[in-house]
């Protein structure tokens, strides 16, 4: 007599396949809550805050790489302006600035209804490295947004311009 396991989408939580991404790039998470699980991690420019949200009755994963800078207040109105137009060349999440900690995070969210645990855990590991990547990308912008007190028009756009290659 064979038994056969029966696996319903419901039973996978898709933090589990987070958490499965984390652990293979050896990053240390913390699962605040059955829904919310964070990890602090270092790029090559700087470190991250990298946060995941999981809302159960849409079926959707919030994802947020928070930056370890905050923009000085003088520059808040210009760093909104920046990020509009930066976030007009992103094909997949956007930048956002929160008013209550004006700390640069990149934000997206998945829609996962009906997704095998297989394609979440490609999907999440895509979502990192595309978070990732933007964010390091970006971060001379920010750095420049987090510390000068009075930025000019050529060093903002000296700031997002593309750059090709790696110092």
């Amino acid at each position: 007599m064979t038994t056969q396991l029966e696996i319903h989408e419901d039973d996978i939580h898709p933090l589990d396949s987070v958490e499965d991404v984390l652990s293979a790039n050896n990053w240390t998470f913390e699962r605040m809550a059955e829904d919310e699980l964070a990890v602090d991690i270092m790029g090559r420019s700087g470190s991250y805050k990298l946060l995941f949200i999981w809302q159960g009755e849409m079926h959707a994963l919030q994802f947020c790489a928070q930056l370890d800078l905050q923009i000085t207040s003088n520059n808040i109105k210009i760093a909104r302006e920046a990020l509009l137009e930066l976030n007009e060349s992103l094909w997949m999440g956007h930048f956002d600035l929160p008013a209550k900690n004006t700390r640069p995070a990149f934000r997206h969210t998945c829609l996962l209804r009906g997704s095998s645990p297989a394609l979440i855990t490609e999907l999440i590991d895509d979502m990192v490295d595309i978070a990732l990547a933007q964010c390091e990308r970006h971060y001379p912008l920010f750095t420049l947004l987090a510390s000068a007190n009075n930025i000019n028009d050529a060093a903002l756009s000296l700031a997002m311009m593309e750059t090709a290659g790696e110092s």
